[in-house]
């Protein structure tokens, strides 16, 4: 597709929200993808290192 000018571009012929609201939700679920397992294993790191701190106190 040949734009005449920028603001055609991101209107994309009148169909701008919807391409760039579908654009927004798979860049929002790529990150969701990458940035929910490094925050589950920082938990479970978590979890098993005070749960080895408790099993010496004992």
């Amino acid at each position: 597709m040949n734009f005449s000018s920028f603001s055609d571009f991101i209107g994309m012929g009148n169909h701008g929200l919807y391409v760039w609201t579908s654009y927004g939700i798979s860049l929002a679920v790529l990150i969701l993808n990458v940035a929910l397992p490094m925050m589950a294993r920082r938990r479970y790191l978590q979890d098993e290192a005070r749960r080895l701190r408790r099993e010496e106190m004992k």
